[in-house]
């Protein structure tokens, strides 16, 4: 497997010529059939989890200090998100074990968690069911990261470190969505992007058909659910829907890798979750340096500092969207695809611009200026002191 952020042999300047365009369509088409099933069936399946969850006791009561939901919500998402996935997969996908073993771990994720949204789980326990879904991905199905090809770093043989770095991706891409699930349809959203950048990653390179119909499989599965999860939020997807799309994710970049050889398959996702990952960090170090656990849950996250901020949920939704987008996009000018990338940016800041920008203009809150008092005072000049007056 091999990660590497630039390929001379990569034609730059063949986009929007007749032979890319008959290219784009020849690499879409087989996506399609996977995206509009997976999306159907967790459209269907949402629906009726809404309806079950009451019976069924999985509801989210606005109990807690970072809930910004004001009524009671089905949290039953999570199932829906994975059967909508494993159809697409188990129709359109060869059944070979790498294949298989996919979509089985995912639906361990989305199973085990299911009693964390229903009953509770320790985050200890929670801790080690993550890490022994990414030691069976590795040692059982094969998902490795062998070999890192960097500009600056260039290791061919990883050797004893396959194992631990192979875990901490994994590991890591489930607690980064985890904690990305906050505000209603934006955990759904980003990695639909992803799952779509892993898509477009995938065009034009050998045997690219598993790592596109799962890609196009995912994205279907979150669309369809966001149907009923974007603001306001009819259901949410709980830790099932969350833990599944994050180890979804991770395995999907390693599949890629495989099926990419000289692409960053690794590096996409990263820059294009490069947001969120940075809260995930910042969330550690901050409740490290409180003395609490990093498992327990606050409301300091990025996303609840903007809603503070006066960004609606929506609003709140399309900077993330934008942001993973852009971000993701200029992960993809390492695989070639340059000038479509800087038409997609160039859309994603107008439509980010104008909304954050209106947004602010006729916002009542003010982002502090550093020392803004001292330099208010001397270009003002303090009020002169007028002497008290007497009265005869």
């Amino acid at each position: 497997m091999l990660v590497s952020v630039y390929d001379p042999s990569i034609p730059q300047e063949q986009f929007f010529s007749p032979d890319f365009l008959r290219q784009l369509q020849a690499n879409l088409l087989p996506a399609l059939a996977p995206a509009a099933t997976a999306l159907v069936v967790a459209a269907v399946l949402t629906g009726v989890a809404i309806m079950v969850a009451p019976r069924l006791g999985f509801i989210s009561y606005p109990n807690r200090e970072r809930d910004i939901h004001s009524r009671p919500t089905a949290r039953l998402g999570g199932p829906a998100l994975y059967l909508a996935f494993a159809a697409a997969g188990f129709v359109f996908l060869p059944h070979d074990l790498k294949h298989l073993g996919l979509l089985l771990l995912t639906g361990l994720a989305a199973l085990i968690f299911l009693i964390d949204d229903r009953r509770g789980i320790p985050a200890g326990v929670k801790i080690a069911v993550q890490v022994a879904l990414a030691v069976a991905a590795v040692k059982v199905f094969g998902y490795e990261i062998d070999y890192l090809y960097l500009p600056l770093l260039h290791i061919s043989n990883l050797g004893l470190l396959v194992l631990p770095l192979t875990v901490l991706w994994i590991v890591s891409m489930q607690n980064t969505v985890n904690l990305l699930d906050g505000v209603d349809g934006l955990a759904a959203g980003v990695v639909a992007i992803v799952a779509l950048l892993l898509l477009v990653a995938a065009f034009n390179r050998p045997d690219p058909g598993g790592v596109m119909v799962l890609s196009a499989g995912l994205a279907g599965a979150c669309l369809g659910f966001l149907l009923f999860n974007f603001h306001p939020a009819r259901i949410f997807m709980g830790d099932s829907g969350a833990q599944f799309l994050g180890l979804a994710l991770a395995l999907l970049s390693i599949v890629g890798v495989a099926k990419v050889a000289v692409a960053a398959a690794l590096f996409m996702p990263v820059l294009a979750l490069a947001v969120p990952i940075v809260d995930t960090g910042l969330s550690i170090v901050r409740r490290r340096r409180q003395g609490v656990s990093i498992a327990r849950g606050d409301s300091m996250h990025i996303h609840h500092r903007l809603l503070d901020f006066g960004l609606t949920q929506r609003q709140t939704c399309l900077l993330f969207y934008c942001a993973t987008g852009i971000l993701g996009s200029l992960g993809l000018m390492f695989f070639g695809h340059r000038r479509i990338v800087a038409i997609a940016i160039v859309l994603m800041i107008v439509v980010l611009s104008a909304g954050l920008g209106e947004r602010m203009r006729i916002s009542r809150r003010r982002i502090p200026v550093p020392f803004g008092r001292v330099f208010r005072l001397l270009l003002e000049g303090r009020p002169s002191q007028q002497p008290p007056s007497v009265t005869r």
